[in-house]
């Protein structure tokens, strides 16, 4: 999406939209198809039930154990799965509100949540999950903040985990050239500097400049300035000038201290890249830490939380908690809610967080000893809930968030690592459609 014509075109779409989705269940009467606005039904508690996993064929092996697990637990039950890439399941699922054919349960992350539940199409889960054997077993945090990213102050995801900015670097890179920890941004900035030597095909970091770009940029500037809300009022500061600074000097490591391949690299190439090559840094998140393992065996590289300003003031933004949602439209509701519950229990939690080297939303499950022995899962833990910590919360109640964030200016940012646009009118332009996000919200009485 490219910047927003205006709040009265979103309001025309918007009103489009409902008319379709009103047709479209009108249309597909008692079908099964499910659709956005069909109300759906409890069920018998039995039968075949849907689960889409929004990270299919990263986590799809873990999944299906899983499944297999449940279904041996309760053996009425049967799960379809069905796998879609992280980088296609917002379409998916706008596709399906619309035309039909939503699952029965959904891995819906809370990047995406306020935008899919403003079309009515996720069922509010409070009241289950009170009378539920997971009251009161999951982490508090992770439930307001996807409480909060629903926009409507209800909950309509079950938390699963929680993810969080990880600096890997090549403790054998380090130790060669007599560099310390990066642990800093000085630290971080003076060691790209000194691992590049672009004529060798050696570099000091690579940077995410394909999908996925923004929010880890977003990351990197607040980190440096050091700007702790993302609202002054209601008027966004992403073009702060203390922003516009410290992405200026992100930006500028592109082709100065990174491979020029970095501007095309989603997650999965960018990983590949630093687990195959020379290369001293990565940002990205614990979801890749057992790819590192792999590649690289546990004694060439750390995990460590994003660096802190010199004097010790640690800024990130807020990595968006994964949960799984009640999709309004099934029609076995109870049986898809067992299957919730069986996969935040303590045992399914650990097993799926252990596999991606998350944070366990159970909390039982996030006492277990396997998070003791997964360093950057640890200490990724021990930074998120010292209270030392400054968290940038991410607008995820605004519906626009994930696409603003996305195609409208994953591009844009592309044009400021290649040159041909400054990193002042890349946040300015955000900021004016993000100001303009939240008057809307706001209007909506929000």
């Amino acid at each position: 999406m490219n910047v927003f014509p205006g709040g009265r075109h979103r309001a025309a779409c918007a009103l489009a939209l409902t008319t379709v989705l009103a047709l479209t269940v009108s249309a597909c009467g008692d079908d099964g198809s499910g659709a956005a606005g069909d109300k759906g039904g409890e069920g018998s508690g039995k039968g075949e039930i849907t689960f889409w996993d929004n990270n299919g064929g990263v986590r799809t092996d873990i999944w299906k154990e899983i499944i297999a697990d449940f279904e041996k637990a309760h053996p009425g039950i049967t799960v379809t799965y069905v796998g879609i890439a992280s980088k296609e399941v917002q379409s998916k699922y706008d596709t399906a509100i619309q035309g039909g054919g939503l699952p029965d349960v959904g891995g819906v992350g809370a990047a995406m949540l306020a935008g899919i539940a403003a079309q009515n199409a996720l069922e509010p889960l409070d009241a289950r999950l009170e009378a539920s054997p997971l009251k009161g077993k999951l982490n508090e945090g992770m439930v307001e903040n996807v409480r909060s990213a629903g926009g409507q102050g209800k909950l309509f995801t079950v938390p699963t985990s929680a993810n969080n900015g990880v600096l890997y670097y090549r403790t054998d890179l380090f130790r060669a050239a007599g560099l310390k920890e990066p642990s800093t941004w000085s630290a971080f900035h003076t060691a790209a500097e000194r691992l590049t030597d672009r004529q060798r095909n050696r570099f000091g970091y690579t940077i995410r400049g394909g999908a996925g770009s923004v929010a880890q940029a977003l990351d990197a500037m607040y980190g440096q300035s050091g700007i702790t809300s993302f609202w002054k009022g209601d008027r966004t500061t992403v073009n702060d000038p203390a922003n516009v600074a410290a992405l200026e000097r992100y930006a500028g490591l592109f082709k100065r201290t990174t491979p020029a391949a970095d501007v095309n690299n989603d997650f999965t190439k960018m990983v590949a890249q630093w687990d195959s090559g020379e290369i001293g840094m990565l940002n990205h998140n614990l979801g890749s830490y057992q790819d590192h393992v792999k590649a690289l065996g546990t004694g060439k590289f750390r995990g460590i939380p994003n660096p802190t300003k010199d004097d010790g003031t640690r800024v990130q933004v807020s990595n968006p908690v994964d949960g799984l949602g009640l999709f309004s439209s099934s029609r076995n509701k109870a049986a898809a809610w067992k299957f919730i519950e069986y996969a935040a229990s303590h045992e399914a939690n650990s097993k799926w967080n252990r596999s991606a080297g998350a944070i366990p939303s159970n909390t039982e499950a996030a006492k277990d000893a396997w998070i003791q022995e997964s360093e950057p899962t640890r200490l990724a833990a021990e930074a998120l809930f010292s209270g030392r910590t400054r968290i940038v919360q991410l607008p995820y109640h605004l519906p626009d968030w994930n696409t603003i964030s996305k195609a409208g200016n994953e591009p844009a940012f592309q044009k400021v690592l290649l040159g041909t646009m400054s990193a002042k009118d890349f946040l300015d332009s955000l900021a004016e459609q993000l100001n303009e996000a939240q008057a809307e919200w706001k209007s909506l009485g929000r």
